[in-house]
C-alpha cells in the first residue's frame, strides 16, 4: 500500500512539474510576444496586419504545443513536428532579439524618469512604456532579422555543409611507428533524418579524400530502427582506411525510444543494425578492444557500448572493454557519450590517451569563431560539447555530429568530419 501511493505522489509531482514548465513557457513567450508587437505595429500601423500578427503566433505556439503533446516516436519523428520546431525556432529566437532590444529601452526610460524625477521640482514628470520610437523598433527588428536569415539557412542548407575539422595532438609515449598515424572519426548519423543522399555520398567522399589509416564511427547511426540506414548502405560501403573502420553504439541505436510490439522485435532491430554495420565494413566494438600493429609497435582501441549519464542507457563496461590491454600500450577509446569520460574515463588508472565521442551535436544551434570564440545552449547541460579538451594528461574529442535529429537544420555548429594526427614527442619541439 505504501509502494502504491508512493508511486501516485511520485506520479502527480512528475505532472505537476510538467504543468508548471508548460506554464512558465507560456509566459515566457506572452512575454516575448508583448515586446515584439510593440515593435511590428510601430512599423506598420496597420489593424489587418497586426490580426495577421496574432493568428501566426498564436498559430505556432499551439502546434508546437499541439506536436509536443501528441508525438508517437514510434516510427520516428514525424515530419509535423520537425515542421512545427522549425517554424517555432524560426519565430522565437528572433523575437528574444526583439524583447531584448525593447526590453532596454524601458530600462532606459525608467532611469530617465528616476533622474528627472530627482533633478526637478516638478510634479509633471511622468513615464510611459506605451509608445515606441520608430528607429528602436527598426532597430530591434532588423537585428533580430540576422537570426530569421541564419535559421532559414541552416534548415535548406545548413544541415549539409560538411567541415573537416583537423587536429594534431601530441604525446610522449605515443609507440614510435605510429608518430604520423592519422585517423577520421564520424559521429550521430542519424539517417532517418537524412532527406538527400547525393549530400550524404559528396561527404562520404570528403572523408575518404582525407586518406586516413584509421576512420571510427562513434555512435548513432540511426534515429531508432535499423531500417533507416538501408538506403544508405551501398553509400557508406565506400569508406576506405588501411587500418579498418570501427565503431560503437549510441544511445539511439538500442531502439529504446520505440514502442515494439515485443522484445524479441526490439531484439531483432539491434541485430539488423549490428549486421548492416558488419555490411557495411564496421568492426563494432561492443564492451572489447583491438590492437593495430606496426611492426612491434601497437596501439589499443577500445571500444564500449553506450554509457551516459541523466538517464542514458549505461551499457558500457570499461573494465570489461580494456580487460585485454596493457596500462603501458597507448589507448584510443571510443565512447558515445562525453559525459562518460567526465565520470569514469579521466579518472581510470589505465588512463586512456585520446577518448573519441558525439552525442551532444552541439545542439545543432550556437556561434563559433574557430580559434577565438565558442558558445551553444548546450554547454549548460554537457561540460565537454565540442572539439579538443584536455584533462590530466588525457584529450578527448567531441565531434559534432554528421547528421541532425529532431530540428531538421543546423545554425552555426556544422557537421563534422574530424581529422587527428598522432605526433610523438612534446608541442614545444
Amino acid at each position: 500500500m505504501i509502494r502504491y501511493a508512493t508511486g501516485h505522489i511520485s506520479i502527480f509531482a512528475t505532472q505537476i512539474t510538467s504543468m508548471f514548465r508548460l506554464i512558465l513557457f507560456i509566459l515566457i513567450i506572452a512575454i516575448l510576444d508583448y515586446y515584439t508587437f510593440q515593435s511590428f505595429k510601430t512599423i506598420t500601423k496597420s489593424t489587418w496586419w497586426n490580426v495577421l500578427y496574432w493568428l501566426i503566433s498564436i498559430g505556432i505556439i499551439g502546434n508546437c504545443i499541439y506536436q509536443a503533446v501528441t508525438i508517437d516516436r514510434s516510427n520516428g519523428i514525424p515530419f509535423s513536428f520537425s515542421l512545427a520546431m522549425v517554424l517555432f525556432i524560426l519565430f522565437f529566437v528572433p523575437k528574444i532579439i526583439v524583447g531584448i532590444v525593447l526590453f532596454g529601452e524601458d530600462v532606459f526610460r525608467a532611469i530617465m524618469y528616476v533622474v528627472e524625477k530627482l533633478t526637478t521640482q516638478s510634479n509633471d514628470v511622468k513615464i510611459s512604456f506605451e509608445g515606441r520610437r520608430k528607429f528602436v523598433s527598426k532597430i530591434a527588428l532588423g537585428l533580430a532579422a540576422i537570426p530569421f536569415s541564419s535559421i532559414l539557412y541552416g534548415v535548406i542548407k545548413g544541415k549539409y555543409n560538411f567541415k573537416v575539422l583537423k587536429y594534431t595532438l601530441h604525446f610522449e609515449d605515443l609507440p614510435k611507428a605510429f608518430d604520423g598515424f592519422k585517423l577520421t572519426q564520424i559521429s550521430d548519423v542519424h539517417s532517418g533524418s537524412f532527406d538527400n543522399p547525393n549530400k550524404v555520398e559528396y561527404a562520404i567522399d570528403l572523408i575518404n579524400e582525407q586518406e586516413s589509416d584509421m576512420i571510427v564511427f562513434t555512435g548513432d547511426m540511426v534515429n531508432n530502427k535499423a531500417s533507416e540506414m538501408k538506403p544508405y548502405i551501398n553509400i557508406f560501403k565506400k569508406l576506405n582506411a588501411k587500418d579498418g573502420l570501427y565503431s560503437v553504439l549510441g544511445n539511439h541505436d538500442y531502439g529504446d525510444y520505440v514502442r515494439w510490439n515485443s522484445k524479441e522485435d526490439k531484439n531483432q532491430n539491434l541485430e539488423d543494425l549490428k549486421a548492416i554495420q558488419k555490411e557495411i565494413g564496421f568492426d563494432l566494438l561492443l564492451n572489447e578492444n583491438r590492437f593495430i600493429q606496426r611492426g612491434d609497435d601497437r596501439i589499443a582501441l577500445v571500444g564500449v557500448e553506450n554509457w551516459g549519464k541523466g538517464g542514458f542507457k549505461k551499457a558500457g563496461d570499461l573494465k570489461k572493454a580494456s580487460s585485454l590491454v596493457d596500462h603501458n600500450d597507448f589507448k584510443i577509446l571510443l565512447s558515445h557519450d562525453p559525459s562518460h569520460w567526465e565520470e569514469e574515463v579521466i579518472s581510470d588508472e589505465k588512463h586512456y590517451h585520446l577518448t573519441l565521442s558525439g552525442h551532444t551535436h552541439g545542439m545543432q544551434f550556437g556561434i563559433e569563431i574557430p580559434g577565438w570564440f565558442k558558445w551553444s545552449p548546450v554547454k549548460w547541460r554537457y561540460k565537454y560539447w565540442a572539439g579538443i579538451y584536455q584533462e590530466l594528461g588525457q584529450y578527448i574529442n567531441v565531434n559534432r555530429g554528421f547528421g541532425y535529429l529532431a530540428f531538421p537544420g543546423r545554425v552555426g555548429i556544422w557537421p563534422e568530419i574530424t581529422v587527428i594526427e598522432l605526433k610523438k614527442g612534446s608541442k614545444s619541439v
